[in-house]
Formats: structure tokens, C-alpha cells, sequence
């Protein structure tokens, strides 16, 4: 476990190569918060973070990058879909894009000419193939019954699921990729807090015991936290003194719990 309070920018030069195995962040979304007036973030920065991220992940890693856009004169800036092309030009691969749907309206807008955001991306980039163990906990309606159905070709033509007559359905299915999680409610002084079931979720997705998880703006701490709760260890970066001793304290006083 290494928690730095610092610029990651600055930080990460320091880092070897490949030597991440999963980085879960969500980076300032444009300007919609000052972050106790100490935001400093453009086109460049970001754009240098998402770099030195590609250098430091391992073959086989992940960058789970979580992220919104503002609204400025009536149209989103689309800053994220920037950052996703921008991480394809470094080396990533956009290995999926997921939505976290959050289940209720908690963004700031006006609702006249548009209808309420009540999601974020949750881009996942992957240097080659990555570590994956889906988690299966959607309910399957089938739950009993054998395989039906039929899957479009690529030329349009219909053909019976191979594992017809032979295969049961189980009783939960792999989750999709639109999680909805509602957001965090404790109260940490924090304006922008990850709720713990989303890096919870997102470690055991991408990344095993023993791994190295970055949070390379790591805001109260919530993934280090998981990070101990999970046996992974964490490497975790802040710029804000007020925040890193928030972060500091969440993770070194965790005691090893169900979520």
C-alpha cells in the first residue's frame, strides 16, 4: 500500500514500466467542480495522464476511466468520447464502453430542453488481452429450461443456438454492461465520491488477488479502500492535502468487510 499526496503527473515519472496491473479513476469532468480550488486540468493534461497510464499498465491491464461531460451554451463538450479516442491513439484498446446508470437525477441542468443525465461512462481500456471474471449476478428468467433461440448471421440469415436441446439455463447470467448503482451517500467531504460497490464491482472484474491498483487521482480513497478490503495492493496519488488526509484515513482505518 503507497499513498502519495502530489502532482500523478509528476508522480507517475517515477513509476516503472508495466508495473500496474488495473488503474480505476474518474478524472475531473471538464470544470463542473473546483476540488477545493485546486483544479488544474486541460486538454494536455489529461492527455499526458492517459500516456503515462498506457507506460505504467502491465500487458494484460486495465484502465477503468470514469467519466462525464458539462453542458456549456445548450451542448455537451464530449471531452470524454476525446478521451477515449485519445487512449485508442496512445496504444489502448477501448475494450468496452459501460454506463453507470446512477437511478436518479443528481446532475446540475436545466430539465426544460432536455431530459435528466442520470449516467456516466465508464470507459475500460485494456493493454492486449485482460484479466476478466465476469460477475454473474443477473437473474435469468430461463433459470431451469434448456438453450432456445436463434442468432443472426452476418448475412442476415438465422441460426439455432448451438448448445440447443443440450444446455440449461443457470440461475443468474453474467451481468451486462450498464451497472446501476446508486451514487455514494455517506458523508465524506468530498464533492465527487465513488460509491464503494462501483470499485468494489470493477476489481473483481478486471484485476486478482495480490495485483497492483492505481488510483492516480484518488479523491476520498474509495478504491483503495475496496483495494484493502480485496487483498490488492494500492498505489493511490492526490493532489489536495485536505483530500489525501480524507483518503489516508478512510483506507489506513479499514477494517476487512462485506460492502
Amino acid at each position: 500500500m503507497k499513498l502519495i499526496n502530489g502532482d500523478c503527473l509528476e508522480e507517475m515519472k517515477d513509476f516503472e514500466d508495466e508495473c500496474v496491473d488495473l488503474t480505476i479513476t474518474s478524472p475531473p469532468y471538464d470544470n463542473l467542480r473546483t476540488y477545493n480550488g485546486t483544479l488544474n486540468w486541460n486538454e494536455d493534461i489529461w492527455k499526458n495522464i492517459i500516456k503515462e497510464l498506457f507506460r505504467v499498465t502491465k500487458e494484460g491491464g486495465v484502465v477503468v476511466w470514469v467519466v462525464g461531460d458539462a453542458t456549456i451554451k445548450g451542448s455537451e463538450t464530449g471531452t470524454s468520447f476525446k478521451q477515449a479516442l485519445w487512449a485508442k491513439e496512445v496504444g489502448f484498446n477501448l475494450h468496452d464502453t459501460m454506463i453507470w446508470n446512477k437511478g436518479n437525477f443528481t446532475a446540475v441542468g436545466s430539465l426544460k430542453t432536455r431530459y435528466a443525465p442520470v449516467f456516466e461512462y465508464m470507459f475500460i481500456f485494456s493493454k492486449g488481452r485482460p484479466t476478466f471474471s465476469p460477475i454473474k449476478d443477473r437473474k435469468n428468467k430461463h433459470a431451469g429450461t434448456k438453450h432456445h433461440g436463434t442468432v443472426v448471421q452476418k448475412d442476415g440469415t438465422t441460426k439455432r443456438v448451438s448448445s440447443h436441446n443440450t444446455k440449461i439455463f443457470n440461475e443468474y447470467g453474467q451481468r451486462h454492461n450498464v451497472w446501476k448503482i446508486n451514487p455514494c451517500k455517506k458523508k465524506i467531504k468530498h464533492s465527487a465520491t465513488f460509491p464503494e460497490q462501483l470499485a468494489h464491482d470493477h476489481i473483481i472484474s478486471w484485476s486478482n488477488e495480490g495485483d497492483v491498483v492505481l488510483d492516480p487521482m484518488m479523491g476520498s480513497g474509495t478504491v483503495g479502500k475496496m483495494c484493502k478490503n480485496l487483498n490488492r495492493d494500492f498505489i493511490g496519488i492526490e493532489l489536495d492535502e485536505e483530500y489525501f488526509k480524507i483518503a489516508k484515513d478512510r483506507i489506513t482505518n479499514t477494517l476487512k468487510q462485506s460492502i
